[in-house]
């Protein structure tokens, strides 16, 4: 009887494109004199192992975890009790193992089971792209100029980088090194991201994200911090994660949201994934100290101290498993090879920003809040917010510059200009052939400073501070 593919499903294999080179040997064998248990099984050694039995979500309450936070006020109470129901769901996820919640929680989504802002899990043999967020290795970098104007600091800002969307059309001045870009050329996840990796270098986004310069209350030197994220490369990275964690799903554990799907670690997928997320933080700390150089370099300043830290990633800890945290600080020793012990917190737009060293809290899963949560979005609270006089939100702090107000308000949309630097853009309408006009920032109208420091009570913050930072 000669062995066809209708051989092989009549004994139960199920056909795949392993099929041509089985049905070729099991001849072969067949015309050797090999019996059908001896065929059957050369053909075995050619099929696919069985796939695996679904995994269920788990039953509620399984895996517990810890909520570091507690409610003062009715807004905070209704805040929380979202936190709680997005992480109960999420704590259903097979693969999760532990879970923490830091005291600036908040919602991230409406989908069950999103992992909040604030929010720690762990992961056995699995990463959750979805955990870490599109913004990966959002991140906190901190450089002492020294004894420089700040305002000159914050000037240098605004001409060098570039904030908003897209990449920079003089990115030549800043790029990322050769070999780093080899290195993405090299990744799967990331060999078509080297273009973006070029075009975003030296930007800073817009969102939440903030160029600051403030001083030292231990020496008062001035101080720059910026916070921003992995930009257009890590948005692609995200992506094609999140596609193939979804692949993965559908196989592994169709119960699962798919916003919670991951991709196994023991997988060539899963070690290429996690080579590119370490790539991706290579790059992000670098384009925020090209940032920083640059800055220091136009004004003659000389860096006499550094340091940063991420708080939307994927740890690996000592026992194993994988940490994803969105909007939590790492805070225990040695969380990176090239951690300093020092982490940055910053806190709300009426507080300074807080230079800390970590405990590794158990009870926090070693990690410590960010300062991201908030009870309310931007646009609510401006929405809720009535314009006050300038003086009635400016700080008062000593040292404390008033001249504040959010790079997003102070770049122009159409041609990247500060905004104060000319009152017309050089980018035309392109309905009428005219210079576009933009109204200029003035002190009467709403602006970040007066909305973040509504945001108090929720721990929210956008924009530039310009008040003293603690040592």
């Amino acid at each position: 009887m000669k062995i066809t593919g209708k051989t092989l499903i009549g004994w139960g294999y199920q056909p795949g494109p392993w099929f041509a080179e089985a049905i070729a040997a099991a001849e072969t064998a067949r015309a050797s004199g090999a019996n059908e248990a001896a065929v059957r099984a050369v053909v075995d050694g050619f099929a696919p192992a069985p796939a695996p039995q679904p995994v269920p979500l788990r039953a509620s309450g399984g895996v517990p975890f810890t909520l570091n936070i507690r409610a003062e006020e009715p807004d905070d109470a209704d805040n929380i009790a979202g936190v709680e129901r997005h992480m109960a769901d999420l704590m259903r996820v097979p693969t999760l193992m532990a879970g923490a919640v830091m005291p600036d929680a908040c919602p991230s989504g409406a989908a069950p089971g999103t992992i909040p802002v604030g929010g720690v899990v762990a992961a056995r043999d699995a990463i959750h792209p979805g955990m870490h967020s599109a913004d990966i290795c959002c991140s906190m970098a901190f450089s002492v100029l020294g004894d420089v104007d700040p305002t000159a600091v914050l000037d240098a800002g605004m001409k060098l980088s570039h904030f908003g969307g897209g990449g920079r059309p003089h990115s030549h001045d800043m790029r990322p090194p050769v070999s780093l870009l080899a290195e993405f050329a090299d990744n799967k996840f990331l060999a078509m991201t080297t273009d973006a990796a070029t075009k975003h270098f030296g930007t800073q986004g817009d969102g939440n994200h903030f160029f600051y310069v403030g001083r030292l209350a231990s020496t008062g030197q001035v101080a720059l911090v910026t916070h921003h994220g992995s930009r257009k490369p890590g948005a692609l990275l995200y992506k094609a994660g999140m596609d193939l964690a979804g692949s993965y799903r559908r196989r592994l554990s169709p119960e699962t949201p798919a916003h919670n799907a991951w991709i196994p670690f023991e997988t060539d997928d899963g070690r290429a994934y996690w080579d590119a997320l370490q790539l991706i933080r290579t790059w992000t700390k670098k384009n925020h100290f090209a940032i920083h150089d640059a800055v220091a370099k136009h004004l003659g300043a000389k860096v006499r101290d550094r340091f940063w830290n991420e708080h939307n990633f994927v740890f690996r800890k000592s026992d194993g498993l994988f940490y994803h945290a969105k909007g939590a600080t790492p805070a225990w020793a040695g969380f990176a090879a090239d951690s300093s012990g020092l982490t940055l917190i910053p806190l709300n737009m009426a507080e300074p920003i807080l230079i800390s060293r970590g405990l590794d809290a158990e009870h926090a899963l070693g990690f410590a809040p960010h300062g991201a949560g908030r009870n309310f979005s931007r646009s609510a609270t401006c929405a809720a917010t009535p314009a006050r006089p300038r003086k009635t939100w400016l700080p008062s702090r000593p040292g404390a510059s008033t001249r504040a107000s959010s790079a997003a308000f102070r770049t122009c949309r159409s041609c990247r200009a500060p905004t104060r630097a000319r009152r017309w853009c050089a980018a035309r309408s392109p309905r009428t052939g005219s210079p576009r006009w933009w109204t200029r920032w003035s002190p009467s109208a709403p602006s970040w400073p007066a909305i973040g420091s509504a945001m108090r009570r929720g721990g929210g913050r956008s924009g530039n501070r310009r008040v003293p930072m603690r040592r």
